[in-house]
């Protein structure tokens, strides 16, 4: 297990360039499966998590070559569907949830998937219902084996059909649609998901030759093709990080250019950033963050305490909810923060009050923050990351901390987060990592 030794209390100056957005490098790099054509993408994450998959498909048979740092191709002519049933492959993709959507590009080209319950982050239940009933819609069936904890999926061919999912899953969402783009007909996904991440694989399965419109909707309707050829897709730059450099600059007192952001496609979450009172600037396509010493958290027009609280996209993305949080520990004013979709987010709040936040956790889902308004600087101690997000907001508050914190159990910031603590150092942090 490694840790980070953070010397906090230091003001950052300089540039940072956000990476490759996580979630979509883990959809886009499922779908090259979906064609034995070469696929190039751009701007991959060198990141844990994308890392994992990279590696686990190409045990699948995928030929996989490194173009530079963050561009590869993937050529998946020769596909080993009998690697499923291997224990390495168990062992794989059980410590990645991500690898739940290889089922989607298996199953609609060789008409079977198998894959052992993935992992992921402790955040709460995740349930794979949608992913499972949409396939069962297209024709196929499946079985779980609660001893092995274990998924199976088969169909001869699948056949388009109308789908209202239950829930606007990102993930369920972009499984069965690499499913339905090889299928007969037409199929009909109601309530899809409509995030960038989503969106950006539609359209790089348009540019492999599939027949989709509604992108951007949450209403998709896909015509089957019979086969899909290569392309070539770039991923766009991660909002969840490009967040975070936001609010680490307000609780730093820093002065960040972040640059080349793709800001058309953050949706709501630089109004939410100024809701809080961060100032910022649009700069082309870079977002200037000055310096500040203090920021106000505005009221509801009524003069009620500001609520936060995730919603599926085109609303506030939930793993933002933890940036959100830490950032309002410093504020001027308090805002309550909702975490309606998992119910294990907001436990990491025990570590920030030991630090001298002041927040009161509700339930699992609310915690209610009573800024500071920067009259008392958070301590430094140490504390274990218990997911991705919660790791990196712990890694802000730390920085912005007076003397020195050690989070342990690092691994998890760096399953999202690339070379983290080598870019905040280049701009005035110190970061030590203890391996």
């Amino acid at each position: 297990m490694s840790t980070f030794e953070i010397k906090g209390g230091k003001r950052l100056n300089g540039d940072l360039i956000p990476q490759g957005a996580k979630n979509e490098a883990l959809q886009v790099i499922c779908a090259t499966l979906l064609t034995p054509d070469k696929v190039i993408i751009k701007n991959i994450p060198d990141i844990r998590d994308v890392k994992k998959l990279i590696d686990m498909i190409g045990c699948l048979g995928v030929t996989i070559e490194r173009i530079n740092e963050s561009s590869y191709s993937f050529e998946a002519a020769h596909i080993q569907p009998d690697y499923l049933e291997t224990d390495d492959y168990k062992t794989k993709s059980g410590e990645l949830r991500g690898s739940v959507m290889i089922l989607g590009p298996l199953l609609a080209r060789f008409g079977t998937g198998f894959i052992p319950k993935p992992g992921g982050d402790k955040i709460g239940r995740r349930r794979l219902d949608t992913h499972f009933t949409g396939f069962r819609k297209l024709g196929a069936l499946s079985e779980y084996d609660p001893k092995s904890n274990c998924f199976r999926i088969k169909a001869k061919k699948l056949k388009g059909s109308y789908l209202h999912l239950d829930e606007a899953s990102v993930t369920g969402t972009a499984n069965i649609l690499m499913a339905a783009v090889l299928a007969d007909g037409k199929t009909t996904i109601y309530n899809a998901a409509c995030e960038p991440y989503v969106q950006q694989l539609c359209k790089m399965l348009v540019k492999m030759g599939a027949r989709i419109s509604g992108i951007g909707s949450n209403l998709l309707t896909v015509e089957g093709v019979s086969s899909l050829s290569g392309c070539e897709h770039s991923i766009l730059p991660d909002m969840i990080e490009i967040g975070s450099f936001i609010g680490l600059a307000a609780m730093t007192e820093s002065q960040i250019t972040i640059k080349d952001v793709s800001y058309d496609s953050l949706g709501i979450i630089p109004d939410f950033f100024r809701r809080i009172g961060i100032a910022f600037e649009r700069r082309g396509d870079d977002i200037f963050i000055p310096y500040q010493e203090h920021y106000e958290i505005e009221t509801f027009v009524d003069g009620s305490i500001m609520t936060i609280s995730d919603a599926i996209w085109p609303g506030l993305t939930p793993d933002l909810l933890s940036i959100f949080l830490v950032v309002a520990t410093q504020a001027k004013g308090s805002v309550l923060i909702h975490q309606k979709m998992f119910e294990s987010r907001l436990f990491f709040v025990d570590k920030l009050i030991d630090m001298g936040a002041q927040i009161i956790l509700c339930d699992p889902h609310r915690a209610t923050v009573i800024g500071m308004d920067k009259r008392f600087s958070l301590r430094g101690t140490t504390m274990t990351s218990p997911d991705i997000r919660a790791g990196v907001a712990l890694l802000i508050a730390a920085l912005s901390a007076q003397g020195t914190s050690i989070i342990h159990n690092i691994e998890q910031i760096d399953r999202g987060y690339q070379y983290i603590d080598r870019r905040l150092n280049q701009i005035g942090a110190e970061i030590l990592r203890i391996d």
